[in-house]
C-alpha cells in the first residue's frame, strides 16, 4: 500500500501542474481517486498505529527535553518513560550501564539519584545492623584497603620535670580490606518483579514506588543475612561470625544477670554508644522477663507506632532489631544470637553508589507483563572487635 506522504504528493502534482488554468475532467477524477486512495491509508495507518499501541508493553509516556533549569526532574521523568515502556530514551543514555558485558544491551541502565535513595531507604526500612554500622559510600567498586585500631591499653603516665615517658606504644593500626560483591535481586530459584501492563499504563499507578519497595527488600534480606553471618569467603564477613560469644551464666535461660554480664563484657569505653542487636524473637524472650519488683526489663520509651530499634531501651541502652540474627537459643554455647557494644566503631559497611536496573518488556510479553531486576554492590567487615560482644548462651 501507497504511504500517506506519496499520495498527497501525486494530488500536489495535479494541482501544480494546473495552475493558472482549471482542472480538466480527466485531472479531476484522478485527484478524486486519490482522496479516496488517501482516506484509506490513513485508515490503516490509524488501525496500525493503535494495533501497535495495544502490543506495546506500555504506553509511551512524553517527556520533555532536560533543560539546564529542572535537569534532575527531567531525568527521573525519563526514567519513568524507560520503566513504563522498556525502552530507552536521549535523557537516560548517560545512564547506561557498563558494569557488565552486555548488560545496556538487555535494558540495564544505572539508576538517577532519586531512584537509588528511594532503594536505600527501602534497604534501610528493611534492614536493621545496616543502619547503625560506620557506612562508606563509593564511586566505585575497587578493593578498599581500610585502617583498623586498637588502642585501648595504651594510657597516659606522669613524667618528671625534664623528663621523658618510660611506657607505653606506639599506635598500631592493623587493615582490613573492602571488596564490592555484587548482588542481584533473583537469583536461580527467584524470578524477577514482574508488574502487568495494565498497570504499567496506568500513568498514576506509583510504578517507582513499588519497584523500589520489593527490590529494595530482596537486595536488604540476602545482604542482612550476610551482614550478621556471612563468611568473608565471597560475601561479607559478618557481624558475629566465628566470634567467641559472651556465654551466660547457666543453661537456664537468660537472666537479667545474664543481661548485666553482656554489658559489662564490654569496655566502658565503648559502652557510651553501645546497643543492642538482635532478632525479634530473641526480643519476645527478653520482654517477657521482669526484675526482682517485677517491673518488665523492656521499657517503652515512646508511644508512637514503630519498630522497637526506635521505641524501646533495655537497661538504659537501645535495641536493633534485625532479622538476619538466628533465634535465642539457651541451650547452644556455639549460636551467637546477638550482640551489645558499640557496633559503629566495630563493623564498617560499604557501598557502591551505582545501582543498576534491567527492565525486560520480552521474556514475559506473552502474559502482558514485564520483569524488573536490580543489581547492586557492597562489602563489610569487622574493625575494632573489641568495641562489641557476640551474645550466646551457657551449653
Amino acid at each position: 500500500m501507497r504511504t500517506v506522504e506519496e499520495i498527497l504528493a501525486d494530488m500536489a502534482a495535479i494541482i501544480t501542474a494546473a495552475a493558472g488554468r482549471s482542472l480538466t475532467a480527466e485531472e479531476c477524477d484522478r485527484y478524486e481517486a486519490l482522496e479516496r486512495d488517501l482516506q484509506a491509508a490513513r485508515r490503516h495507518a490509524e488501525i496500525t498505529a493503535r494495533h501497535a499501541a495495544y502490543a506495546a508493553p506500555a504506553s509511551d509516556v512524553v517527556v520533555p527535553a532536560r533543560g539546564a533549569d529542572q535537569p534532575d526532574q527531567q531525568l527521573e521523568q525519563a526514567f519513568e518513560a524507560f520503566m513504563r515502556s522498556g525502552r530507552p530514551n536521549a535523557d537516560i543514555a548517560d545512564l547506561q550501564a557498563s558494569q557488565s558485558e552486555g548488560t545496556g544491551s538487555e535494558g540495564g541502565y544505572t539508576v538517577p539519584p532519586g531512584f537509588r535513595q528511594k532503594l536505600v531507604d527501602r534497604m534501610k526500612a528493611f534492614g536493621g545492623i545496616a543502619n547503625v554500622v560506620e557506612q562508606v559510600t563509593t564511586t566505585n567498586g575497587n578493593p578498599l584497603p581500610w585502617p583498623t585500631l586498637d588502642d585501648t591499653s595504651n594510657e597516659g603516665e606522669i613524667v618528671e620535670e625534664g623528663g621523658t615517658f618510660v611506657g607505653g606504644a606506639d599506635l598500631t593500626f592493623d587493615e582490613a580490606s573492602l571488596s564490592a560483591y555484587e548482588y542481584a535481586t533473583c537469583g536461580a530459584s527467584a524470578a524477577p518483579l514482574r508488574v502487568s501492563w495494565v498497570l504499567l499504563n496506568d500513568a498514576a499507578f506509583d510504578l517507582q514506588g513499588l519497584v523500589s519497595r520489593k527490590l529494595g527488600q530482596r537486595i536488604a534480606r540476602i545482604q542482612s543475612t550476610h551482614l550478621i553471618t556471612g563468611t568473608g569467603v565471597k560475601q561479607p564477613l559478618g557481624i558475629t561470625r566465628g566470634l567467641t560469644g559472651t556465654q551466660s551464666a547457666a543453661n537456664t535461660g537468660i537472666t537479667y544477670a545474664d543481661l548485666l554480664t553482656y554489658i559489662h563484657a564490654v569496655d566502658p569505653a565503648y559502652r557510651e554508644n553501645a546497643r543492642w542487636a538482635f532478632n525479634d524473637t530473641s526480643l519476645k524472650t527478653i520482654e517477657q522477663l521482669v526484675d526482682s519488683n517485677g517491673d518488665p526489663l523492656w521499657r517503652s520509651i515512646q508511644a508512637t507506632i514503630g519498630d522497637a530499634a526506635s521505641n524501646g531501651r533495655l537497661l538504659g541502652y537501645p535495641i536493633t532489631i534485625d532479622q538476619g540474627f538466628p533465634d535465642l537459643d539457651p541451650d547452644s554455647a556455639t549460636v551467637n544470637w546477638g550482640a551489645f557494644g558499640d557496633l559503629q566503631e566495630g563493623y564498617v559497611l560499604r557501598r557502591v553508589r551505582d545501582f543498576a536496573l534491567v527492565v525486560n518488556p520480552y521474556t514475559r510479553a506473552s502474559y502482558r507483563q514485564t520483569e524488573y531486576s536490580a543489581y547492586a554492590r557492597m562489602d563489610a567487615t569487622r574493625q575494632n572487635t573489641n568495641a562489641y560482644v557476640a551474645l550466646t548462651c551457657h551449653a
